[in-house]
Parts: C-alpha cells; sequence; structure tokens
C-alpha cells in the first residue's frame, strides 16, 4: 500500500472515512438538483464542445462562434463547458446573437474560470464530472464537437455510446474539421468495424464531418424538421 494512503488510513477511524463517503452522496445529489432545476427553462439548447486552448487567433475559434450564432438564430441555446478557447467561442457567438449563453464550468485546480460571455443565470459550477456530463446530455438537441482534447473526446465518445446503447434519443453530433477528425474516423471504420467488428457500420453514421458553419448548422436544422424537437430524458 502507498505509503501516504497506509498513513491516512491509519490516522483516522472507519467511522469517520464511511460518514464523509455518505456526505459525499448529498454533494452530488445537490449538483443534479440545481442542474436540472436550472437547464428544465432553458429550452432547446446545442452544446459546443472544444479545447480550452484554443485562441481567438485560430479559426476553429471564428468557428465556434459562427456556428453558435447561427444556431442561437434558429432558436437554439448554447451551451458550453464555460471556460475559455472554443468553450468561450460558443457563448460569444450565443451573446452576440442576443440567444441564451449557458455555461456548465468545473472546477479544476489548474484551469481559469468561466468566460465573460455566460449570462449570469445561466452559469453553473460542478465539482464532479460525471454530474456535469449528464446535464450536457440531458439538455441537449444536438452536440457540435470542436477540435479538442481528452475532454472532448470524452464527451464524444459518452454521448456516441449513450446513443448506441439506446439509453437517450438520437440527436445529431457534428464534428467540425476533417483535417482534425479524418484520422479518427478513419481508424474507427477500418480498425473498429472491419477489422475487429466491434462496432456496426451503422454506428459510424451517427456522427457527421463537416468544415464549415453553414454545414453543422444545416444538419441540426434539417434533423429536427423531420424529427419531434424534445429533451433527451
Amino acid at each position: 500500500m502507498n505509503e501516504k494512503i497506509k498513513e491516512a488510513f491509519e490516522n483516522k477511524h472507519w467511522s469517520e472515512i464511511k460518514a464523509e463517503s455518505s456526505w459525499q452522496i448529498f454533494k452530488v445529489m445537490s449538483e443534479f438538483v440545481e442542474g436540472f432545476e436550472k437547464l428544465n427553462k432553458i429550452g432547446p439548447c446545442v452544446s459546443i464542445f472544444g479545447s480550452a486552448r484554443t485562441k481567438p487567433e485560430d479559426k476553429y475559434y471564428q468557428l465556434a462562434v459562427d456556428i453558435a450564432r447561427g444556431l442561437t438564430l434558429e432558436g437554439y441555446g448554447i451551451i458550453t463547458g464555460g471556460g475559455p478557447g472554443i468553450m468561450e467561442a460558443g457563448n460569444k457567438g450565443a451573446m452576440e446573437a442576443g440567444g441564451k449563453s449557458v455555461g456548465l464550468n468545473i472546477e479544476l485546480p489548474f484551469e481559469q474560470g468561466n468566460n465573460p460571455y455566460i449570462d449570469q443565470d445561466k452559469l453553473m459550477t460542478f465539482n464532479f464530472f460525471f454530474v456535469r456530463k449528464v446535464m450536457f446530455v440531458k439538455y441537449s438537441q444536438g452536440f457540435v464537437v470542436m477540435p479538442g482534447g481528452f475532454g472532448t473526446l470524452d464527451e464524444l465518445f459518452e454521448s456516441l455510446t449513450l446513443i448506441q446503447t439506446n439509453k437517450i434519443g438520437k440527436f445529431p453530433i457534428v464534428l467540425v474539421g476533417s483535417d482534425y477528425w479524418g484520422g479518427l474516423l478513419d481508424w474507427i471504420k477500418k480498425v473498429l468495424n472491419e477489422q475487429f467488428h466491434n462496432i456496426s457500420s451503422a454506428d459510424i453514421n451517427l456522427v457527421r464531418v463537416v468544415d464549415t458553419a453553414e454545414e453543422a448548422i444545416q444538419i441540426i436544422t434539417e434533423f429536427y424538421s423531420k424529427y419531434l424537437l424534445s429533451p433527451n430524458f
């Protein structure tokens, strides 16, 4: 056993450790309750995911602004992770178009706080990643996934898994940037599907890849011209 862990257990009674675990449940519940109460009132939204490290001069930053602005004009609110980079761009586009700008922030020791383009009554800060991810999926009518890192991939594959297993209804997932996502999609098709048969061919069609704001907006608006717009629960 790691010495620090061993020391922690030796200096603490089991009853204290179990009591702390029990109180953790109430912290989780409080985050769920706050999220449900706030987001339930907002209406149809699209989540925009992407890297916190993307700078304003990057082409994908401006693309995220344009996509958010266009979706806002179509009547959608915009949900982001509330931080800098692509998240900031999404909230900026929503605010500039006069729409609903939602930020689901997360407390992290090494990242900046929320960006300035979030409606203050629609800003939430979470301690738990899994609670935050539930909010993204439960209250989004579509995902626009810009270039990003591990967190972006986590959010992408979480949504794909839930749709694939019919845990939530199908909704559009749009990957922006064929130069960024092309290699990953080739691997999914050739290795996961064709070589190992770990997914079906139909699963590949759960995502669409685009390179322009107009294409991203069109995919989401066309999807809901055919299907009833409803919450994902």
